[in-house]
């Protein structure tokens, strides 16, 4: 299975902004699976995923209240 090497930290940015939110897995370019409550995001304008190696990333545009 793939395991967490480094768990998602916090991040604060101001409304409007740019968030990036990253963590580091067991399995390099395993498939990463990003959920807000129950839902599955998929990329679009305001949600964009990246994996660079163990590294998978969440860039979330356009920042709003609701995305905390």
């Amino acid at each position: 299975p793939v395991l967490f090497k480094e768990e998602l930290k916090n991040v604060e940015t101001k409304e409007g902004g740019t968030a990036v939110l990253h963590c580091e897995i067991s399995k390099p370019d395993a498939t990463v699976e990003w959920r807000k409550g129950g839902k599955v995001l998929e990329p679009s304008a305001k949600y964009e995923m990246k994996v660079k190696g163990s590294v998978a990333e969440l860039i979330i545009h356009g920042v709003e209240p609701g995305d905390s």
